[in-house]
Order: structure tokens, then C-alpha cells, then sequence
């Protein structure tokens, strides 16, 4: 006689079977029913084959996480893992299914586990801990009526919404550039230097007209979350956006660096200025579970700022105050608003909360303004603008004069210098090879070391280090200096966009990946998140899901030829080849032909292979090294690839950084002078 399906299944390692029981008896006392091997196996059994009866037929599955799993890369809970993946192919994206519980203090980020995992809400329960709250989780999302689902399919990692998330990152040149510099500092610089909530971004996958459409999950945001809108300009002065827009940005950042809150990232937070959205509509695109609002009113060097508070479930007011202050008092401000909003949010605030907001700043008034300019034009003209067409150089150097001259107003503003140190890399990376690249990048460095010897608890300048560290081909220190930010600044977007990247480029895919995902759940409406995913997916040799983010990255409503031209590759790295010319055509007249060039001799088509080749060469000249090593490697042509791999390493090409996840040059890793170029960049273990 056929047993009923179990509605849990309990996966873990053995090492853990005592949490595992605990769990189960609990579930167990409230009635359900649950699969746990060393209860239910009888003899006789076919193991293997009742296994994935169970896990095809159970209404949850419920990974256990820990240590234990961590320290064993092999063993059969991992077999269960990738069945339960796989079921979820099957299902509507609003369906619960997949449950991860936490043991003990494994982060999420590091966690040896399959990326669906990250993009879903994981539940911590240590050993000893109270199953209560647990257990009646687990009945609500197995009622018929649940509207409240943590788990989701791995279909769906845009709807994970706890703290613990998951993936992806960032920008590229204008058409009329190639790519050289820019896919390198999509991924390197990674403002890289990565769907969104629901259906505003991600296309639903369609339910078959037999079954009834599920309820709409309830808006159940993580409680410590926030967003920090753009505070409204008061002042007669409408050109001093920049300083509302710029206050605006230093409060999210003084609310992330308490990392007791779940900060919305600035491009996701300032995505609905002028739109006259209502807070529950901002909350449930965001998924914060408050929003920060207010005004900003300048005369001089005093302000009026209004903040105030609410609550985006329940829509109640939860606090506001009105501050006139001097502009040298902006720390104090930051750090007063700060305090206000934890204690409004019942949060106990851990260490000197102080210390870690005004880290780097400074208290003159002309240096802040300047300050707020500069980051104002960097945001305008830097490469993150890649609706705009990637790096505009006069508008950079907008921006690097203004850093400049906050330095000059305040010489100990650690910010000010982390800050130009970035915007000398993207000089260099523009430049890409020669004595003004070299030039740039020393004085890259030298902010960047300043920044750190000023304050060296500021995870800019620990970022803007690596960055050019990266920008040297110093892989191993640069891994250093993002470990160090990230450290400093675990809720910063941008640090875990840009370590995300890299980790994933010196072939630390996973926990790279991890960071990807997470980045998302802070900063779901930019666009060049999914953009630097996709980019990273593909380098992971994953190009189905590559695909898919770059085109979540195209719902966002930017067309941009870097993301036709990743999207092609993507395609043409899958085989569909056909699939791939669409796009390349679409890529710009750079990015475009060096795309076709590979797609067409694939199709046996050499001499409009050769054609596209050609242009290339017409435009970006020998600047191209590794980009030609690219193409004669998929042409088949090893000797050539590997001569124009020796021309990139001695010109310090920047694109040498991927050479280690490069699927391009896959055809090329058996041969003894790519293993030796290999070596050579001394990639970090």
C-alpha cells in the first residue's frame, strides 16, 4: 500500500542528525508530517529510489546549514539539494518550496551551498534555541491560504526578502569605444565600479489556464529595513540639488554603516525621484519595511533639514524632527538622524555608532560642499553612467577638480581622497595602457593610501585600494583590500558589488555570486546590478541564467549596447547562434563586430568573420591584445592567440584580470605558454 506524501523533507548532514530530530519532533508535535531518513527508512527500502520519491512528492523542502555542511564538499545531502532544485523547475514562481534553516553562525555569503539557497529567506536556529516561531511559520506556509511565503522557488530569487540574500553588478563605454577598457572595468572596478521585487521587473513565468492563480504573497518586508528617499530641495536655489540629493546620500550611508539595518542602495532608493510615488507603492518595490523622507533648506553655510519616519506596512508615522544646524555640524546631523531612526525602529544599537558615521568626514563646510559636487559629477559622468554612454572625461574631470578642492578646504578628508582615487583609476582604465595610464594609476594609489592612513576604519579607502590594486594585475592584494571593505562595510551595495565581481574573477565563483545576490536584495532597480551579474553568470559558464539577468537588466528599460553585446556572447556561448547575431548587430560598431567576428566563424562563415575582425582592428588599432586573443582562440588559431596574449601581458592589459574564468579561452588552457601566462598573474588561491 502506497504511503501518503510526507509534506516536509528534512535534508542534513549526518553530523547534524540531533538538530535534524529536534526540528523534526517539533514539526512532528504540531501534526505534520515529515520525512526524516533515520525515522522513516524501513528495510527493504530502495534508498536512492524513496529518497527522490520523497523529495518529488513533499510540500517543503528544509535544507539544514552549518559548519558541518560547510566541511564536507562531498556527501549525499548535497544529491538532495540538486533534486529539490531541480523540482522547482516545475514550479510557479509563487510557490514555497525551498526552506533553508542555519545551525549556527555559517554566513550566507560564504556558504558552500547552490545559489538558489541565497535567494531565498533562510531561517536561524541554533542548537538550544526556541522552535516555536519556527514551527508556526512552517504551518502557515503549508496552509491552503498562506499569503505569506519565506521560501520561494529557485525561479524567483528577485522575491527573497530577508537579510540573508543572494545576486548581481555594472558598466560600460559608448559605442564608439571598444571594449576594451570597459568590460574589464565592469568587472573590476566593478562599480560593477551587480530581479526586482516582483512583476515591475522580472516577467512571471505563465500559469497554465487549468490552475488557479496563486494569491498574492502579503507584503512581509524584513523589520529593520529602509529606504532613504531623496530629500526634497527647499531652498530658493534649484540648482542646489546637488546638495539635497548629495545630505540625502550621506544619511543612507550613515544608516548602513549600522549593521543592525537592511539599507535600500541609493540608484534603488533616488529611482522614484519626481515620480510622485506613495510610500506603500516605494516600500513594496523596495521591500523596506520603513521610509526615510524629508527636506533640505540651505542659506549659506546653516540648514533646516525635516526628516521624518514611517512605518510602510502599517503606513503610521513612526517620527520626525526639524534640525537647523551649520553646515560643519553636517556630522553631528548625520550622526543625530541616525540615532533617532534605530531608536524609532527599536533597534539596539551595537558599539559606537558615532565612530563609524563620521569615519572620514569632515566638519568645513566649503570642503563638504565640494565634496558633494564632486560625488554629484562622478555620478553624472563616471562610468556607472552607462545610460549615458559609459565615461564622459570632461565631466570626470568635473568631478576630480571638485575632489580636489575639498582636499584643498579640509587636507584630512579621507572621502575626498578615496573618492579621487577612484576617479583616477577610471582615467587609467580609459587610457588602458602607456606612461598616462601609469600615471593615473600612481596617483590613484597615493589617494587611496591616504584615505587609509587618515582613517583606517573606511571602507572607501580599503575599496578605492583594491580597485587599484585590480587595475595593476596585483590580484592577490586586491583580494586583500576587498576583503578588508567588506569587513568594514558588510551592508554597503557598492563594496559587495565590487567584491562580488572580483571573487568571482580569480574563480571564487560562489561566494562571489553570493555577494551578486545580495547586492540585489539592496539595490533591486539598477539596471547594471543584473547587467554585472549576467556578466559574472557567464563567466560561470551558467549562460541560461546569464541570459535571464541581462534581460531583467533590459526591463529596467535600458537598451544599452554593453548589455546587447554580453547578451550576445551569451548566447553564442550556449549555442544559439542564431540568437547571438540579433544581439551583437545590436552592440555598437566596436563591441558589435567583435561579437560577429566570433558568432560568424562559428557559422562557417570566415570571411565575413574576417570582415568584422577587421573593423575592429580599424578602430582600436594593437590597443586591443587580449580582445584579439579572444577571437583566435575561438577561431581555432592558437598560435595567434596566444602571440597576442604574450603582446597583452607585456602591455599589462587590464583585461588579464578574467583570464582565469575567460571561457574564450578554454580551447587554450591545455597549452604550456597559456598555463605559464597563467602563473604569471599569480592569481590568489
Amino acid at each position: 500500500m502506497t504511503e501518503p506524501p510526507r509534506a516536509v523533507f528534512l535534508s542534513y548532514a549526518s553530523e547534524d542528525a540531533e538538530a535534524a530530530r529536534r526540528i523534526c519532533d517539533a514539526l512532528r508535535g504540531i501534526g505534520l508530517e515529515v520525512w526524516f531518513d533515520q525515522h522513516a527508512l524501513r528495510g527493504g527500502d530502495a534508498w536512492d529510489q524513496r529518497i527522490r520519491r520523497e523529495i518529488r512528492d513533499c510540500a517543503l523542502f528544509i535544507p539544514i546549514i552549518s559548519a558541518n555542511t560547510q566541511a564536507r564538499l562531498e556527501g549525499y545531502f548535497r544529491r538532495e539539494w540538486k533534486l529539490a532544485i531541480e523540482r522547482t523547475h516545475d514550479m510557479a514562481e509563487e510557490k514555497a518550496f525551498l526552506l533553508p534553516v542555519v545551525l549556527d553562525e555559517t554566513s550566507p555569503l560564504q556558504a558552500s551551498v547552490p545559489e538558489p539557497f541565497r535567494a531565498v529567506h533562510w531561517t536561524r536556529l541554533p542548537v538550544g534555541a526556541d522552535t516555536d516561531s519556527f514551527v508556526d511559520h512552517v504551518r502557515r506556509l503549508l496552509s491552503p491560504d498562506a499569503t505569506t511565503p519565506m521560501a520561494t522557488s529557485v525561479r524567483s530569487p528577485a522575491l527573497a526578502t530577508s537579510s540573508i540574500g543572494a545576486a548581481r553588478t555594472r558598466s560600460m563605454p559608448p559605442a564608439s569605444r571598444s571594449l576594451v577598457p570597459w568590460i574589464v572595468s565592469a568587472l573590476l572596478i566593478l562599480v560593477m565600479g551587480y530581479f526586482v521585487v516582483d512583476r515591475f521587473v522580472l516577467p512571471k513565468r505563465s500559469v497554465p489556464a487549468a490552475a488557479a492563480p496563486a494569491p498574492a504573497p502579503a507584503f512581509n518586508p524584513p523589520a529593520h529595513s529602509i529606504a532613504v528617499l531623496p530629500f526634497a530641495n527647499m531652498s530658493e536655489d534649484k540648482q542646489q540639488d546637488y546638495f539635497s540629493d548629495g545630505l540625502s546620500e550621506e544619511l543612507l550611508n550613515s544608516l548602513a554603516r549600522i549593521s543592525e539595518l537592511q539599507v535600500a542602495a541609493r540608484t534603488s532608493s533616488f529611482y522614484f525621484k519626481g515620480e510622485h510615488a506613495d510610500l506603500a507603492t516605494i516600500a513594496h518595490k523596495l521591500n523596506v519595511a520603513s521610509v526615510l523622507e524629508g527636506s533640505v533648506r540651505r542659506s549659506g553655510n546653516t540648514i533646516r533639514v525635516t526628516a521624518q519616519l514611517s512605518n510602510a506596512v502599517t503606513g503610521y508615522h513612526l517620527w520626525s524632527q526639524t534640525y537647523d544646524r551649520d553646515l560643519g555640524d553636517v556630522l553631528k546631523l548625520q550622526t543625530d538622524i541616525a540615532n533617532a531612526v534605530a531608536n524609532a525602529l527599536r533597534v539596539t544599537l551595537l558599539g559606537d555608532i558615532s565612530a563609524k558615521i563620521e569615519v572620514g568626514g569632515t566638519r568645513n563646510p566649503a570642503a563638504f560642499d565640494a565634496y558633494l559636487r564632486a560625488s554629484n559629477a562622478y555620478r553624472r559622468f563616471g562610468p556607472a553612467n552607462l545610460a549615458a554612454g559609459g565615461l564622459n572625461k570632461e565631466g570626470l574631470q568635473s568631478a576630480v577638480d571638485a575632489y580636489t578642492e575639498a582636499i584643498r578646504a579640509d587636507p584630512e578628508y579621507a572621502l575626498a581622497y578615496a573618492g579621487r582615487s577612484i576617479a583616477f583609476a577610471d582615467f587609467a582604465r580609459a587610457l588602458v595602457t602607456g606612461p598616462g595610464a601609469v600615471d593615473y594609476l600612481n596617483r590613484a594609489q597615493s589617494d587611496a593610501r591616504k584615505a587609509i592612513a587618515l582613517a583606517p576604519d573606511l571602507a572607501d579607502g580599503h575599496l578605492a585600494l583594491a580597485n587599484f590594486y585590480a587595475g595593476s594585475l596585483e590580484l592577490a592584494s586586491a583580494l586583500q583590500e576587498y576583503e578588508r571593505a567588506l569587513a568594514l562595510a558588510p551592508g554597503d551595495a557598492r563594496v559587495l558589488r565590487e567584491y562580488g565581481a572580483f571573487a568571482v574573477l580569480i574563480g571564487r565563483t560562489e561566494a562571489g555570486l553570493a555577494a551578486a545576490h545580495r547586492v540585489l536584495v539592496l539595490d533591486p532597480l539598477n539596471y547594471m546590478n543584473h547587467f554585472g551579474l549576467g556578466v559574472s553568470l557567464a563567466f560561470a559558464r551558467r549562460y541560461g541564467d546569464a541570459i535571464r539577468a541581462f534581460r531583467d537588466a533590459k526591463a529596467l528599460g535600458q537598451d544599452d549596447v554593453s548589455v546587447n553585446m554580453w547578451l550576445g556572447i551569451s548566447y553564442y556561448l550556449s549555442g544559439d547562434l542564431r540568437s547571438a547575431i540579433a544581439e551583437c548587430e545590436r552592440a555598437g560598431e566596436v563591441n558589435g563586430p567583435w561579437c560577429l567576428a566570433m558568432v560568424y566563424h562559428k557559422l562557417g562563415r570566415h570571411s565575413e568573420a574576417e570582415a568584422m575582425l577587421a573593423k575592429v582592428r580599424a578602430i582600436a588599432g594593437d590597443g586591443f591584445p587580449e580582445g584579439y586573443a579572444d577571437v583566435y582562440a575561438q577561431w581555432g588559431d592558437t598560435a595567434r592567440a596566444l602571440d597576442w596574449l604574450d603582446r597583452a601581458m607585456r602591455d599589462r592589459d587590464l583585461y588579464l584580470a578574467y583570464t582565469k574564468v575567460n571561457p574564450f579561452f578554454d580551447p587554450l588552457r591545455n597549452e604550456p605558454r597559456f598555463q605559464a601566462i597563467e602563473r604569471a598573474l599569480n592569481f590568489p588561491e
